[in-house]
């Protein structure tokens, strides 16, 4: 059976992170969603997507398939359910379509189709926030389906770990006199990955591979560190996707982080409002601050976004794709994609030099700025341009 992931209803309300990529290509827990459907359906997936994103996300339709919401994570119940799926049913979650049967070039209209409902409580991001609400369980989910059946390497003896079963370490990761607490969830500590000396972390927590954790971190769950990212300072319940770094002193709380970004030494983030009250959130959907249901949410940083040193966020704020902001005082609840600078005034990040720090960032991980990259950024750069004030 071929499988296609899509974008699905969420798509909108998972901005600014699904800008530069489709929902299935965010990362939750340990793994990226599309990541963890190949593992369990042991084979590859294509993608339906925003027609900007097609060409370097294709789909590959072929004379069966079936698609699959890319905002719900899959469980080996939810897997076994889309396998049995019948040519006339669709999978369902309360009001939300899961998956459904298709033939080549045949038009499907799922409200003619016979639902299915999900026999347990699935795992979805239909927020951005839920990527670090949902962390926790992410987590341990991913960690029993990749070390399952599998051998940890050893925990060095100056690692301070109370329950080891519960800390997996995989080839080439270097522990130094570190303390691990599992008390609240499993360690997951990735291939090539290291947390040097003095650092503090709480699980449920996620290293992934060739990232790495600063001296003297206190790093509390349930937090994702991405693929070549750097951590150092302090971190609660937060998600960084893959090759962003916070290598210095400051507190990241409550919040998610794409690809590409730098937070610049004592970047601080407010989670918490001084009046306790609920957060509001910029909705790219409605247009407008959106209610979370969060006493505690922080920072949404965009792919290829960066901060000065110094830089304080207030509670609750979105920062779009690659914007550059500095300056005294606190930068608006909502940046716009493409701006330079800050509370005191900003301008348009013109694609010409943010394209310039693409191609140097991304050669230091030995990773192309490709044509496709850039044919992406411009049409986010496009779609984003009402929301600048120049």
């Amino acid at each position: 059976m071929n499988y296609i992931l899509f974008d699905g209803a969420f798509r909108d309300q998972l901005l600014p992170f699904t800008f530069t990529k489709p929902v299935a290509d965010l990362r939750i827990g340990i793994l990226r969603i599309r990541e963890k459907w190949e593992r369990y359906l042991q084979t590859t997936t294509t993608t339906i997507t925003q027609e900007y994103l097609s060409d370097k996300w294709p789909m590959v339709e072929l004379e069966e398939n079936i698609l699959i919401n890319a905002a719900f994570c899959p469980s080996p119940s939810l897997v076994e359910q889309v396998k049995q799926l019948k040519p006339n049913e669709v999978l369902v979650h309360e009001e939300e379509y899961i998956a459904f049967w298709t033939r080549e070039d045949e038009e499907v209209i799922l409200e003619n189709l016979n639902p299915v409902h999900v026999k347990e409580e699935p795992l979805f991001i239909a927020h951005t926030w839920d990527i670090f609400k949902k962390n926790a369980k992410a987590i341990t989910e991913d960690f029993n389906l990749l070390t399952q059946g599998r051998t940890s390497e050893k925990i060095p003896h100056s690692v301070y770990c109370e329950n080891p079963d519960l800390v997996f370490v995989e080839k080439g990761a270097q522990l130094n006199n570190a303390s691990l607490n599992t008390k609240d969830g499993p360690i997951y500590i990735g291939k090539n990955a290291e947390i040097m000396e003095n650092s503090a972390i709480r699980g449920p927590f996620a290293l992934c591979e060739n990232a790495t954790v600063k001296m003297g971190s206190k790093i509390y769950g349930a937090t994702t560190i991405g693929p070549y990212c750097k951590v150092g300072g302090e971190v609660n319940n937060s998600v960084m996707m893959g090759y962003s770094n916070k290598g210095h002193d400051g507190f990241l709380g409550n919040s998610v982080l794409g690809e590409w970004c730098n937070l610049g030494a004592d970047t601080n983030n407010s989670n918490l409002k001084n009046n306790y009250a609920e957060v509001r959130l910029w909705d790219y959907e409605t247009e407008r601050f959106a209610k979370t249901g969060l006493q505690f949410c922080g920072l949404m940083m965009g792919d290829h976004s960066k901060c000065a040193i110094n830089t304080m966020f207030n509670t609750g704020t979105v920062v779009g794709v690659s914007s550059n902001i500095f300056g005294a005082g606190f930068p608006r609840n909502f940046v716009p994609s493409f701006t330079w600078g800050g509370n005191q005034g900003t301008t348009t990040y013109q694609t010409k030099k943010a394209f310039e720090v693409c191609e140097i960032v991304m050669k230091r991980r030995n990773i192309t700025f490709t044509e496709e990259d850039q044919a992406i950024l411009e049409a986010v750069f496009e779609q984003t341009k009402k929301y600048r004030r120049d």
